[in-house]
């Protein structure tokens, strides 16, 4: 499918299986049949005059089941609106679906090289989510945000992710620690490349590892989602991270995960609440 490399900048509105061979009853005599009369109980598992391995006349061929092909229509179904679902999200962040404006699924599926239904169905998941609303008879609208939004998203975020944060240096072993490295430093290398939506991924990646420590999926499921939100675009096309420099938001992971190895609550906790606002 086509992905978008094209910007986002227009409006529009809104679509015989073979018999099986018989095997022929075998021609005896006599003296066979008499043997096979004696022989019946000790070497014969159906009727008399049936050897193993054989069919008589009265029997009917067993076919083989018909195979029962998978649904590859609901499969890929899925699997498009997945992938539409990720390039609006990349283009969220990126700024190429801008706030305020007006999108229509038909649009946008011209865009991407699909119909407008796996398009339709990623919007509503974003409209869930927050991101856009349904202007009826048109499309999409992406959610205007202001930086007083952004703060109580900051706040939130501080108020549950902190406590467990202080809880997991307490109690998570250095050496599981040192396993996240790769993590904090593939956020370094995301900023190096100056694109926020790549920087954004590798940023959820490594903070939802940390959280994944404490074990509550619940926890991990609610901070994706503020996290998600903290990184859509404000009005004008800023988005929370263009507050600060890339490669120093990705130094604050490497100095956390400092201080959560070694256990530095008043370190880990400055980190945190900065990290989140911006101030760290």
């Amino acid at each position: 499918m086509k992905q978008g490399t094209q910007g986002f900048a227009g409006t529009g509105t809104g679509q015989d299986d073979p018999a099986m061979a018989r095997v022929p009853a075998q021609q005896r005599g006599a003296g066979a049949e008499r043997n096979d009369e004696r022989t019946d109980e000790r070497e014969h598992c159906g009727p008399r005059g049936a050897a193993r391995g054989e069919h008589t006349h009265s029997e009917s061929p067993i076919a083989p089941p018909r195979p029962v092909p998978p649904p590859p229509r609901l499969v890929q179904r899925a699997s498009v609106r997945g992938q539409i679902l990720d390039a609006l999200r990349t283009a969220l962040v990126s700024g190429e679906l801008r706030p305020g404006e007006v999108y229509s699924a038909p649009v946008l599926g011209e865009r991407f090289g699909v119909s407008a239904t796996p398009v339709r169905e990623a919007m509503q998941q974003l409209a869930l989510e927050g991101a856009v609303e349904v202007v009826p008879n048109r499309g999409f609208r992406v959610i205007v945000r202001g930086a007083r939004e952004l703060a109580e998203l900051a706040e939130v975020r501080a108020l549950i992710e902190v406590p467990v944060m202080l809880r997991l240096a307490r109690t998570v072993p250095a050496e599981r620690w040192a396993e996240l490295w790769p993590l904090a430093e593939a956020t370094v290398r995301a900023a190096s490349t100056g694109c926020r939506a790549t920087y954004a991924e590798a940023d959820r990646g490594f903070h939802r590892a940390v959280l994944a420590l404490s074990g509550n999926e619940q926890l991990l499921g609610i901070a994706e989602d503020l996290h998600r939100r903290t990184q859509w675009p404000l009005t004008g096309g800023q988005s929370f991270r263009a507050r600060t420099d890339l490669a120093a938001d990705a130094a604050e992971h490497t100095a956390l995960l400092h201080a959560l190895t070694a256990g530095e609550l008043d370190v880990v906790q400055t980190l945190v609440r900065g990290h989140f606002t911006g101030t760290a």
